[in-house]
């Protein structure tokens, strides 16, 4: 199993943890001590599976918009955009439960032409004012049918937001953008000409889940 880089301290001081809790048990024999052993090897394959980071097949349809985010589909609405996109736009928002995967992956193929990062609060995920009021950071690229914007958001307990790419960068569809530690949300605007693939309550997986379509023509 592939593990996001991220995950290596919280692992490896799992492991020295549990380990000696063991030590512990078999130095007293004390069940106190096997309780705290099994809790702490518990915890350490948590952080395993937490900070897991699967190998994606993309769809061969390159026209199709990938989800950025791993989770449930919990709004599809129309708002306004005014950081990066600057007009109407489809929000696509996905919450993060602590089961999901926490890896973050480009959505389309183009160049970085924003990023942000804005300190917050650390209201529930799911609370629709989180994707204004949460701490966040936002990634904007361009593509030769328009733009897109993946806004990773900081959820109740999540403290900790990476994104990988700097403006100037080039992505394709599928790569590694970022990771958020524990239970989060992701949000996807993309231009309201670009038909929607899915629905509210659908399960999506990251970099494979399908979210919209681009046109089939570049605008003039």
């Amino acid at each position: 199993m592939r593990l996001a880089p991220e995950g290596w301290p919280f692992v490896l001081a799992g492991l020295a943890l549990a380990g000696g809790g063991w030590a512990w048990v078999a130095f007293s024999g004390a069940r106190v001590a096997t309780a705290a052993a099994v809790a702490l090897t518990a915890l350490t394959f948590f952080t395993l599976w937490f900070f897991r980071d699967p190998v994606r097949e993309l769809p061969a349809d390159t026209a199709l918009v990938v989800a950025p985010g791993q989770g449930r589909v919990i709004e599809i609405v129309e708002i306004d955009e005014p950081t990066y996109l600057s007009a109407r736009a489809r929000r696509i928002s996905i919450f993060l439960s602590v089961f999901d995967v926490h890896v973050q992956r480009a959505p389309v193929t183009g160049a970085v032409e924003h990023r942000e990062y804005v300190p917050g609060k650390y209201l529930a995920a799911w609370n629709e004012k989180a994707s204004e009021d949460n701490e966040r950071a936002s990634l904007g690229i361009a593509t030769p049918h328009g733009r897109v914007l993946v806004k990773q958001i900081a959820g109740l307990i999540a403290r900790r937001i990476v994104t990988d790419h700097a403006v100037g960068d080039s992505v394709r569809r599928g790569d590694r953008i970022g990771l958020i530690r524990f239970g989060s949300r992701v949000d996807l605007f993309v231009p309201l000409d670009w038909d929607v693939t899915c629905e509210v309550g659908d399960r999506v997986r990251v970099g494979v889940t399908p979210l919209a379509r681009m046109p089939a023509e570049v605008p003039a």
